[in-house]
């Protein structure tokens, strides 16, 4: 109780904590067990956190049927449901990581998992589909303050390296976790109580989640001069929305249409506002300096189309199965399993293979399982059987759980542990928007190409054109990488 008390009536560092604790410890005021449950407060608080954050990227897929027909939705209206969350995620990722360091890294994350608890509570209630949108991007506001600050509350409260490296493998775990679980869990919570509920569930986890952080110390912040790149993050988010709005309404609008012209202005300008933006300040959201590295600048392009393939994917396939097969939001959680599953074995097995094969091989590797995967897929554009379809899954679903911790791992060893947090940062933020364009540049070919199993066909074929692609640029850049310092040896 001593602890506790003083903990919660003073701000300090970990630190201090860390000394307070050890000095209580040898007078023999406290036991162990004090800095234990402190541990474990901060692992199962960002853990319950995280999970609802992924649960929230896969769970949507199974409900879209059934929104666009509660809501009268087009499949112009069902990407906005999906990309309102991940555009928001995406833009505001960096900017939230930077609040935490400012602000405080615990009071940052309690203000976005109160935020995201919030929005999930408008999501369950919205009366149309504009309400649920606007919902929608608050989610991902709050997911962006939460996701990097979960991070930093983590490593405040392990301080031994081997522990911290345990704890984020928990995280990442219970995310694994989620996103495998994803679609059975919304299939059936669909099945049992109906299509808002995915959101409400998440609500009670929130609160879990928020009362356990009331519980953690906070800290002091470790950049109280660090000033919010405002202009930079303002020209982020339109460069991201306009870019993906034009894509998602240019069908519908008619690509040569006034709003759509104008979109893409707007998108040309504001992503050149952003270049010019970032390159000029002191302290940017995103230092364009760590693009002068090949192999930093070809892990974000490679992280960007594993997402842009594999949650266009889920899109597609999320319709698909309930418009074209008419199968119940349950059935497709179910038809999903052997896809998801592989991506969490496909994560385990990364950390093995990279240390055996090097992270240049494993990352092509999986990008040509992708393609494999998606050449079976040619399957959906007729009425073949379900299990034609579900073999090609474990291909893809391994290939995903592949690319990212490989990927991850080459860009690492080649980035200045003083930019480790920016860089991994970036790496999120451009797996959010390759999902974000993969709802939009698939629901496009679905919605465009007619009849409907064609749009299929041609979704199929940019996504092994793209894997193969990408796999041959990785491997390419790498090769010159190591080239590059064998000559400078």
């Amino acid at each position: 109780m001593i602890v506790r008390r003083y903990f919660d009536t003073r701000r300090s560092t970990v630190e201090e904590r860390e000394s307070i604790v050890n000095v209580l410890f040898r007078l023999g005021l406290i036991h162990v067990n004090a800095t234990v449950d402190y541990k474990k407060s901060v692992l199962l608080a960002t853990s319950l956190s995280y999970v609802i954050v992924i649960l929230d990227t896969s769970i949507v897929n199974v409900a879209l049927a059934r929104i666009a027909a509660t809501l009268a939705s087009d499949i112009s209206g069902l990407q906005w449901v999906v990309n309102a969350y991940t555009l928001t995620f995406a833009s505001l990722l960096l900017t939230g990581g930077a609040l935490g360091d400012r602000c405080g890294a615990r009071n940052i994350y309690l203000v976005g998992l109160l935020i995201f608890a919030a929005a999930s509570t408008l999501c369950g209630f919205a009366p149309d589909l504009t309400t649920l949108v606007i919902a929608r991007v608050a989610q991902g506001v709050g997911a962006a303050l939460l996701v990097p600050c979960s991070l930093t509350l983590i490593s405040q409260a392990y301080s031994d390296s081997q522990e911290r490296a345990g704890a984020i493998s928990v995280w990442a775990g219970c995310g694994g976790v989620a996103m495998a679980a994803g679609p059975l869990v919304g299939g059936l919570l669909i099945y049992w109580f109906g299509w808002r509920i995915i959101f409400l569930a998440n609500v009670p986890i929130a609160i879990c989640g928020a009362w356990l952080t009331t519980r953690i110390p906070a800290a002091a912040p470790t950049q109280r001069s660090a000033q919010t790149d405002v202009a930079g993050q303002l020209a982020a988010f339109a460069a991201l929305g306009s870019s993906v709005a034009v894509l998602i309404e240019g069908a519908k609008r008619g690509w040569l249409s006034a709003p759509i012209l104008v979109g893409i202005v707007v998108a040309v300008v504001a992503w050149l506002s952003f270049v010019a933006i970032e390159w000029r300040r002191s302290q940017p959201m995103l230092p364009l300096g760590l693009f002068r590295s090949a192999v930093f600048s070809a892990s974000v392009f490679v992280s960007l189309i594993s997402a842009l393939i594999f949650y266009g994917l889920l899109f597609l396939l999320g319709l698909y199965f309930q418009g074209n097969r008419g199968w119940l939001p349950l059935q497709t959680g179910l038809a999903f399993l052997p896809l998801t599953i592989t991506v969490t074995a496909g994560s385990f097995a990364a950390g093995h293979l990279c240390r055996m094969y090097g992270a240049s091989r494993v990352v092509a590797c999986g990008f040509l399982l992708y393609a494999a995967g998606f050449v079976g897929l040619v399957a959906l554009a007729g009425e073949a059987p379900y299990w034609r379809i579900a073999v090609c899954f474990p291909p893809i679903g391994f290939g995903s759980g592949l690319i990212t911790p490989a990927v991850t791992a080459a860009m690492m060893s080649t980035v200045e542990k003083t930019r480790a947090g920016i860089a991994v940062g970036v790496l999120n933020a451009s797996r959010q928007c390759g999902s974000a364009f993969g709802v939009a540049i698939f629901g496009l070919l679905l919605s465009t190409v007619q009849p409907a199993g064609a749009g299929v066909r041609t979704a199929v074929t940019l996504a092994v054109a793209l894997s193969l692609s990408a796999a041959l640029l990785w491997r390419m850049t790498l090769t010159r990488a190591a080239r590059a310092s064998e000559v400078a040896v």
